[in-house]
């Protein structure tokens, strides 16, 4: 196929104009160029991992000042396991729910016990204080 008539030409390159120039969203594209690696384009260390772990710290620490590392991890490994058996329709209903509603942490309080917040992943009610990335 010729590249004038790519996936990228014709589908991505419209797409990602129009997140760009009219919702104001970064747009990177990646195809063939993504560097792996901690330090790497967008931080990841193999092209299996899904979640963009930089980004999802930065916005875990921004609109959730009150989680610890450790929450942050908590909060990390919730949003990236998933039953074995679950189907994807499952998997992504239950993503999609922690995106929308929260990811539940604990939280110990002095006096030892503990309870469940919620740390938001994005702000709906003030989308500037959002980041949104879209990778072609």
């Amino acid at each position: 196929m010729s590249y004038d008539y790519s996936e990228n030409i014709l589908v991505q390159e419209s797409a990602g104009h129009l997140l760009e120039r009219e919702l104001g969203w970064e747009v990177a594209y990646a195809y063939n160029t993504e560097k792996l690696g901690r330090d790497g384009t967008f931080g990841r260390t193999s092209y299996r991992e899904i979640l963009l772990t930089r980004y999802f710290r930065q916005a875990l620490q921004r609109l959730n000042p009150w989680l610890t590392p450790a929450q942050m991890d908590e909060a990390q490994k919730k949003m990236e396991s998933h039953l074995s058996t679950a189907s994807l329709m499952q998997i992504n209903e239950e993503k999609y729910a922690l995106i929308r509603d929260g990811i539940p942490v604990t939280v110990k309080s002095p006096d030892g016990k503990t309870q469940e917040k919620w740390a938001q992943v994005i702000d709906f009610q003030q989308p500037g204080n959002n980041h949104f990335l879209a990778i072609k």
